[in-house]
């Protein structure tokens, strides 16, 4: 019996449209998985992109975007990218921690100082070196896309560290997110994102983490009744492509691809905004309360893991420090 990421591969490959197939159709057509529904912002984000690609390339380079998991999970999207039955995946920053160190940095827990902080990072210097820094893996970073705050939502308030000691935490399966959950006293559970709903319901875990669009489009909304908003991390979803279909492309549809990006990932910004007003408002109507929070505690208390970095990944601690002077 084929296996699922087999299963995939195959259905994939039987209408992969890429290099020498591609260039008998007169255009290159990119496959593009990502794990949101169709009514999420970074969607909307990457729809746009594939407009703005297929206008300023007259057409040459198309981007077929698969939503809703449709082709594999982030991690096996990436896995099956990396096997070339995929070109681009829209992931984030804390699974990118597994093929390239650099994107831990932004698993760092308040690493930013604030939204102005962190855009700085996502739209400068530093943030395309990261994208850059997974050549070797075989893909780089695109673009960024905003994914807002990541906070703690369960069915009790969470004001303090001392409130999350001995509940079971989803976090994403990166090592910094689980040591982030550790120092504030949480148990650690790495789960896949479409488990968490009846993971969350039937009590497997006690709470999970993440922005409140995610939140309220995934129905979390449903089972979780508190959402405290201690914004430890500021983690963004990364659009990657291979080094292989990149490469593929000429010199002017490379630049055409990156110029489009960008301007997906500004329009973004905006689409990020509305959508985290809207889940919040809709959030509230079904009796959740959102809590804020003194944040000082949650800060104090992750402290040992930037010591702990400077010793064990010099590297990184010395990324970490040029995030900080910014």
């Amino acid at each position: 019996m084929m296996t699922r990421k087999r299963l995939i591969s195959a259905v994939i490959g039987a209408t992969l449209t890429f290099g020498a197939t591609a260039s008998a159709y007169a255009a290159t057509t990119f496959k593009l998985s990502h794990n949101h529904p169709r009514d999420h912002a970074v969607h909307e984000a990457m729809t746009f992109m594939a407009k703005e690609v297929r206008e300023m390339t007259d057409g040459e380079v198309r981007i077929r975007i698969y939503p809703d998991a449709q082709l594999g999970s982030q991690r096996e999207s990436m896995e099956l990218m990396q096997n070339g039955a995929l070109h681009m995946v829209k992931t984030n920053a804390a699974e990118l921690e597994a093929f390239s160190p650099e994107y831990a940095a932004f698993n760092m827990p308040y690493l930013f100082r604030d939204q102005a902080h962190y855009y700085s990072i996502t739209d400068g210097e530093v943030g395309r070196d990261i994208l850059n820094s997974s050549e070797k893996s075989g893909f780089i970073g695109v673009t960024y896309y905003d994914a807002g705050a990541r906070s703690f939502y369960t069915n009790k308030p969470i004001n303090t560290p001392e409130d999350l000691k001995g509940m079971k935490i989803r976090v994403q399966p990166s090592p910094s997110a689980i040591a982030m959950v550790e120092a504030l006293g949480g148990s650690a559970t790495p789960l896949a994102y479409g488990e968490l709903y009846t993971a969350l319901q039937q009590g497997v875990v006690d709470a999970a983490e993440n922005n409140i669009p995610s939140f309220g489009l995934s129905r979390h909304s449903e089972v979780s009744k508190y959402f405290s908003l201690d914004e430890h991390t500021m983690v963004p979803d990364v659009l990657v492509i291979s080094t292989e279909a990149y490469e593929g492309l000429s010199e002017e549809h490379q630049k055409a691809l990156m110029e489009a990006a960008t301007k997906s990932s500004e329009y973004m910004k905006g689409l990020w905004a509305k959508s985290e007003a809207k889940e919040r408002a809709k959030a509230e109507k079904m009796g959740v309360k959102f809590v804020s929070i003194n944040k000082q505690a949650f800060v104090d208390a992750v402290q040992p893991m930037y010591a702990d970095l400077g010793k064990t990944n010099p590297e990184l601690s010395e990324l970490v420090g040029r995030i900080q002077a910014l």
